[in-house]
């Protein structure tokens, strides 16, 4: 089996690709992520995730490379890490009564042969009705500053849930182990 590489620095991935109990590396690409005028929200985490992996091929040859990326969108417009308290709000109070689709890109790139997967996998939260009160309580509580959509769903988060759709809960953290698990036996990977 070639060495598997994560390209991301993001605990919440590394936590994620840690349960397929398969060893692996991380490294951090320096990648551009600006959308693209006229790219929709599908195209922009199918091409950072594959941006992300071929900007470590060079360095890993020989690897199996993981890239992901993830947007959250809300009423067609792609919100970002809210980053502060304020922002955080404002993105919860947005989103109260609402649904959030959060659409993951994720990439296997083989950087022996320099082939790959590429996939987005898509994951709705339907949010209870909240109040300044409850948002304010939540976002003292967990800070989740650096989550697209302000909440962490893998803690307190899933208390501002109403109902989840989607075919795997993974993907909403940032890392689908669903899809990559298929990437992964594709590539001829045995998963314990």
């Amino acid at each position: 089996m070639l060495p598997l590489l994560l390209a991301s620095s993001s605990i919440y991935r590394r936590d994620l690709l840690a349960r397929l109990r398969l060893p692996f590396n991380c490294s951090s690409p320096d990648i551009d992520e600006s959308h693209r005028p006229g790219e929709s929200a599908r195209e922009l985490v199918e091409r950072l995730s594959l941006e992300k992996a071929r900007a470590l091929a060079d360095s890993h040859p020989g690897h199996l490379i993981i890239g992901s990326d993830q947007v959250a969108v809300l009423n067609g417009h792609i919100i970002g890490k809210p980053h502060t308290f304020d922002k955080a709000r404002q993105q919860l109070m947005d989103a109260s009564g609402a649904s959030v689709t959060f659409l993951t890109g994720l990439t296997l790139l083989n950087s022996q042969t320099d082939g790959h997967q590429t996939d987005c996998v898509p994951f709705t939260v339907h949010m209870r009705t909240l109040d300044t009160e409850q948002i304010e309580r939540y976002l003292r509580a967990e800070k989740p500053y650096d989550c697209a959509g302000s909440f962490k769903a893998e803690g307190l988060g899933v208390s501002l849930f109403q109902r989840t759709e989607g075919d795997d809960a993974t993907s909403l953290v940032g890392l689908p182990l669903i899809r990559l698990i298929d990437m992964l036996l594709t590539e001829g990977v045995i998963i314990p």
